[in-house]
């Protein structure tokens, strides 16, 4: 019998998927820069220029690895329709404000200053069209809450 389980294990172990590409290996993807602008109920207005993630391995890159990300640089993370979505730390550096976005551009929840390094599920409070990850503490500084519109391409 346990013979048997560690064949089943073994098999279990050979069927799933191989691991998607992080920063630092050969097959690193390039990502477009675009211009987003998130506006506060207040009537703030706050630019930013940020990195598309669009497909399944750009999302599973994002911005692991990176040492610094300036204030007024983020990624939009696409999923090209409203879904519950799930994010860790795993291989980020740096504490980050995570913004989950519905279909319309208005933000769901935020998950502010995120723990660099760590596997704790980070997830949407509903299904989510969008991501934004900005630098940690950012949101809380320029007064970004739930509620608020991110005017940007994919909302429109």
């Amino acid at each position: 019998m346990k013979r048997f389980l560690g064949l089943v294990a073994t098999v279990f172990i050979l069927a799933l998927p191989a691991p998607l590409s992080v920063p630092g290996a050969e097959a690193q993807e390039t990502f477009l820069w675009e211009d987003l602008v998130v506006i506060t109920k207040a009537g703030g207005r706050h630019p930013f220029r940020v990195e598309i993630a669009d497909t399944p391995l750009k999302r599973a890159q994002g911005l692991q690895g990176r040492e610094s990300l300036s204030p007024g640089a983020g990624m939009l993370f696409d999923f090209k329709s409203p879904q519950p979505v799930f994010f860790w730390m795993k291989n980020t550096l740096v504490p980050l404000d995570m913004i989950f976005i519905g279909a319309n551009g208005l933000i769901i929840n935020i998950a502010r200053q995120t723990t660099p390094l760590s596997l704790a599920a980070i997830a949407s409070a509903q299904p989510a069209r969008a991501v934004l990850e900005i630098l940690g503490g950012q949101a809380k500084r320029l007064g970004i809450v739930k509620g608020d519109r991110v005017e940007h391409r994919i909302f429109e």
